[in-house]
């Protein structure tokens, strides 16, 4: 069973550096170039670099602008201090861009030539359109942004890309008369270093519901559910929700209960409630 350790393990995964500022730098610059849109490496990736589901870069980019603070603005390609070749595709959450913040997608040429998402506030990404507006969205309300999306938020639709035994996730949750009341992120998180074979990259989803079910109030009123997916297995359940979830078909979650089942769970679930935030902010900080 999935203990707490495993779920807070979860829950923990927010990294959202952006770019290194050496090669921020080289966009800045290489954006001004009118050759840029014409370089052959970033040719390569809008042609040949998919997601899983299959969607190409400009489809993914066009989509999340449609729906989040996302506009467009510049590819660049930059070489790194070791000759690493980078495509970076820049954009800012504001048309007017007062702020003058500006954020990159960085995309990495390997010396086999695949070429892989260097961003790790952008990995999920590579989960799809919607797992990356769902990302960004979250950010917007930690941020405080002003007109945030919640309706792509809290529709279950847009979390079908997180699949179990039973389905769909967002599939599952409507069929379970479920609600989504707050998303609290799309996260990736980096193996630490080489060695660490067993745990590897990981995309972890965490969302509060309500359910008009019968069931445990820690359940159905704000409800933790949580998967994990490491690099190249299937979706993981890392909350007692998200257990019963992708065991038992909607209707059945909650059918014949150990009395101790949950236990590992609970106390987890109830402190994330109160201290999302926080580690968010601590985990901010520790990426600059």
């Amino acid at each position: 069973m999935v203990g707490r350790s495993a779920l807070w393990s979860c829950l923990g995964l927010l990294l959202i550096s952006l770019v290194e500022p050496a090669i921020m730098s080289c966009l800045v610059r290489a954006k001004y170039d009118p050759l840029v849109h014409d370089d052959p490496l970033a040719h390569k990736v809008k042609s040949t670099w998919r997601a899983r589901d299959g969607e190409s870069a400009e489809k993914i980019i066009a989509n999340v602008s449609k729906v989040a603070h996302f506009v467009p603005r510049m590819w660049g390609v930059a070489r790194g201090a070791n000759g690493t070749e980078y495509v970076l595709f820049s954009w800012t959450r504001h048309a007017n861009n007062r702020s003058h913040e500006e954020y990159a997608i960085t995309w990495k040429t390997a010396p086999d030539g695949t070429i892989k998402i260097d961003s790790p506030y952008a990995k999920p990404i590579e989960l799809g359109w919607r797992a990356f507006a769902l990302s960004l969205i979250a950010d917007e309300i930690k941020d405080s942004e002003k007109d945030v999306n919640r309706r792509f938020l809290h529709d279950q639709a847009n979390f079908n890309f997180v699949t179990a035994v039973q389905g769909k996730l967002g599939d599952l949750l409507r069929l379970g008369s479920c609600t989504i009341v707050d998303s609290v992120g799309v996260d990736y998180s980096p193996k630490v270093n080489e060695e660490q074979t067993t745990k590897g990259d990981s995309w972890c989803v965490v969302l509060l519901v309500n359910c008009n079910i019968p069931g445990p109030d820690f359940c159905i009123r704000h409800g933790v559910i949580a998967f994990e997916k490491r690099e190249g297995q299937d979706w993981e359940a890392k909350s007692f929700f998200a257990t019963r979830i992708a065991a038992f078909p909607p209707g059945s979650w909650f059918d014949c209960i150990e009395p101790n089942e949950h236990e590992g769970y609970t106390d987890g679930e109830k402190a994330q409630k109160a201290s999302t935030n926080e580690r968010r902010e601590q985990l901010r900080g520790a990426a600059h």
